[in-house]
């Protein structure tokens, strides 16, 4: 019994990671869509989500403030979009260069 007990922490474990690193790279794809999107930041939490604008809060910050669970903040700088996220101790970074995106999918036609 102990042991099926240590494979499901193992097992909810990696499905919560994943879950973390899939909404990255969905917000991600989101922003890249968008052409030029703003600064953002996305909360997730019990209460549903709260998106931010230009907010200057350190991620840790914003997450024991609103309650959160998660958070990512959607940055544009110099033709790259970059997707930071933080939940609990997991932290993520994805970022993208548009300019090379747009040419690769103009190229895909």
């Amino acid at each position: 019994m102990r042991e099926c007990a240590r494979i499901w922490v193992r097992f909810g474990d990696k499905n919560s990671v994943s879950r973390f690193a899939q909404n990255a790279a969905e917000i991600l794809n989101a922003a890249e869509s968008a052409g030029s999107p703003s600064d953002l930041t996305i909360l997730v939490g019990r209460e549903g989500i709260r998106m931010i604008a230009d907010s200057n809060w350190p991620l840790d910050s914003l997450l024991w403030h609103h309650g959160a669970e998660s958070a990512y903040r959607v940055s544009a700088r110099g033709g790259s979009i970059r997707v930071e996220g933080r939940e609990g101790s997991r932290r993520c970074v994805l970022e993208s260069n548009a300019r090379s995106t747009a040419r690769m999918l103009l190229a895909a036609r």
